[in-house]
């Protein structure tokens, strides 16, 4: 009976650090990148971009944790990885 319990508790304390991160993650406010713009990254949590079927320049996002593991969203340009094969 204790290691039910026990087992429970777990299973609701791993539940409430992922909605707590998940909701830190919603109010993070995007970063738009220039070259004048600090990079402290010391994870990479999400990579994500336009679908785009053409080659060219394109808008993506990362999402990652600092030093301090404090969630930072930022808004980037690069090219389509469409443009990988071209010449």
């Amino acid at each position: 009976m204790k290691n039910t319990s026990v087992i429970a508790a777990c299973l609701f304390a791993a539940l409430n650090i992922c909605t707590l991160s998940a909701r830190a993650e919603a109010t993070v406010t995007p970063q738009t990148y220039n070259y004048d713009t600090h990079l402290d990254i010391q994870k990479v949590i999400s990579l994500t971009q336009d679908n785009s079927v053409m080659c060219g320049v394109i808008d993506a996002r990362m999402t990652y944790l600092d030093s301090a593991n404090k969630t930072h969203v930022l808004d980037y340009r690069k090219f389509a990885d469409d443009c990988n094969n071209d010449n």
